[in-house]
């Protein structure tokens, strides 16, 4: 166990992603699971989140931030505003409060709780099987150290990087919503071989396996370009060449930039 072993971590919000934060951050041993407890809005709410997760989960917030150091905020966008004023009472100096909250900037929880730290995250569902992706913003009575302990959480269950604030909104289109954009190509590879008379259990597997490992290629390249591992497969003149040209005739960057910038676009506007 590590240094953070005595860490008492709340989530005011039980669903999706603060699930896979919670069940990540168990499965990885960065903390125990007596030492992370929820809140939902009602009791057999609560209960099914708890039984789902493995962790005690209550309904009172204001409970919750009070026997919790870190206070993750993983409610929807739009009671943000209404759960902070429910607790901001309870929040101490020593306390830190943690934002999943798509769209929701650092000013805008300030301004509810005041002087408080507070750090912003967009995490991925991946954080499930230990392959997350989260991107960290500071607001500004946020620390250094802050930060690095929310890292340090995150990087239990994947990967994580600090970006500026004005970031983040690209962080969520790419990986925050990026895991159904992968889905959709691997089916979408997966249904164009089943199309073609291969059984479609087997165009799956073949999608998904050559997805997963063209993704550690990409992460074990070193200082290689990303156009080099392409090239190195797409030889002139043979098949790959050939579907990397269809790729190219039909735009496929402008297909991944629109979905981006549009992705992009919605994230700040649910704040």
């Amino acid at each position: 166990m590590n240094k953070n072993k005595s860490l008492k971590v709340g989530f005011i919000g039980c669903g999706k992603m603060a699930g896979a934060i919670i069940k990540g951050v168990i499965s990885s041993e960065f903390l125990p699971a007596s030492n992370i407890k929820g809140s939902e809005v009602n009791c057999e709410i609560a209960e099914l989140a708890s039984s789902r997760l493995g962790i005690d989960v209550i309904t009172d917030n204001r409970l919750l931030a009070l026997d919790s150091d870190v206070i993750f905020i993983a409610t929807k966008p739009n009671y943000v505003s209404q759960v902070l004023e429910e607790i901001k009472s309870e929040l101490t100096p020593e306390k830190l409060v943690v934002s999943i909250a798509a769209g929701v900037s650092t000013k805008k929880i300030e301004a509810v709780i005041g002087r408080n730290r507070v750090i912003r995250v967009m995490p991925n569902t991946p954080a499930l099987v230990l392959e997350g992706m989260s991107g960290v913003c500071r607001g500004a009575y946020a620390f250094e150290e802050d930060a690095e302990l929310v890292m340090e959480l995150l990087s239990s269950i994947g990967k994580c990087i600090e970006v500026e604030e004005s970031q983040i909104d690209i962080v969520t289109a790419i990986s925050g919503s990026g895991p159904a954009f992968f889905y959709k190509v691997i089916e979408d590879m997966a249904r164009a071989g089943e199309k073609l008379g291969l059984d479609y259990d087997k165009s799956l597997l073949l999608a998904t396996q050559t997805a997963a490992g063209s993704a550690k290629m990409v992460m074990n390249r070193g200082e290689i370009p990303v156009q080099t591992l392409i090239d190195n497969v797409a030889t002139k003149g043979g098949c790959t060449f050939v579907g990397i040209t269809v790729m190219n005739e039909e735009n496929s960057d402008k297909l991944f930039y629109d979905v981006i910038q549009q992705t992009a676009k919605k994230a700040g506007e649910l704040g």
